[in-house]
């Protein structure tokens, strides 16, 4: 399967995923894995280490921003701020909501069943057998964020914000921009 992109995902199977999602054993943990990968491009790695001190403020409540240390992101510079898409962040109120005391900062947002984080690799198979199971042939776990480059580089083509309405949100995939515009277009 080398050289071939993951697929981008359209507004219509989008809906239909997350649809499908409402119906898991953990719905809502898996609507916010979906919408990490859809709404803030994040990669499998990045999710796996995301903890609710990433998306917390000071008070415990979830903030409109995520932040994605060097640690949990690929490379040694890929530390970020990545404003929440408004569907992911109500997404997350509601998992942390459902979570209870299980949602403390040093805790990871996503989790198994036996309680732990979820590994990068855990969250790719994970996004395997969801395409597997819509057989949705060509999508994998670099899908949504391929989708949501794709789409901030057309917004930022028309001067417009991908992200929260209103919010300044410069362009930052996590990579050099430059060597990939060509593939999301940019």
């Amino acid at each position: 399967m080398q050289g071939k992109q993951a697929k981008i995902v359209s507004p219509t199977q989008e809906r239909a995923i997350l649809g499908y999602l409402a119906t898991t054993r953990y719905p809502t943990r898996d609507r916010v894995m979906f919408l990490l990968s859809m709404k803030a491009g994040l990669r499998a790695k990045a999710m796996a280490s995301l903890t609710w001190a990433m998306v917390t403020d000071a008070q415990g409540q979830v903030a409109e921003v995520l932040h994605v240390p060097n640690r949990a992101s690929k490379g040694k510079t890929g530390g970020r701020t990545i404003p929440l898409h408004p569907d992911l962040q109500a997404m997350l109120v509601t998992l942390q909501t459902a979570r209870g005391d299980m949602a403390t900062p040093e805790r990871p947002i996503l989790f198994s069943e036996r309680g732990g984080g979820l590994s990068a690799a855990t969250v790719r198979l994970w996004f395997h057998r969801l395409s597997t199971s819509l057989k949705m042939d060509g999508c994998s776990s670099y899908s949504g964020r391929r989708t949501f480059m794709t789409r901030a580089a057309r917004v930022a083509g028309r001067g417009e914000s991908p992200g929260r309405a209103g919010a300044c949100r410069p362009y930052q995939p996590g990579h050099d921009a430059a060597l990939h515009r060509g593939r999301y277009g940019g």
